[in-house]
């Protein structure tokens, strides 16, 4: 993530090195350093809100995609059973019918 909203002050970085004692291509090599990895590497609240965003539109297509397959497995649930029911129903029919005819 690239941060453009995140602010470095090189100067102060660099006097604050120097009071400390630290020697001047030391300083701007580390000054250097840390602004480039700052700028690759932090991310700021703006991305991070950027980020959630886009979490929480995948989670509601992955929730609407589920939503559609789980209405769709009930339907088909919904069908075997019938069909089951009818099946059954109709053996246990012929069963009836059947044992009717052997008792006479």
């Amino acid at each position: 993530m690239t941060s453009s909203a995140l602010t470095f002050d090189r100067l102060a970085y660099v006097d604050r090195l120097r009071n400390g004692g630290i020697e001047e291509g030391q300083v701007r090599a580390h000054a250097e350093a840390l602004d480039a990895a700052l700028k690759d590497s932090v991310a700021t609240r703006n991305d991070l809100d950027e980020v959630g965003r886009d979490l929480r539109r995948e989670i509601r297509e992955v929730e609407t995609r589920l939503e559609a397959k789980i209405e769709t497995s009930a339907a088909n649930l919904r069908v075997e059973i019938l069909r089951w029911l009818i099946v059954t129903q109709s053996a246990l029919a012929g069963f009836v019918f059947a044992a009717i005819k052997f008792v006479r």
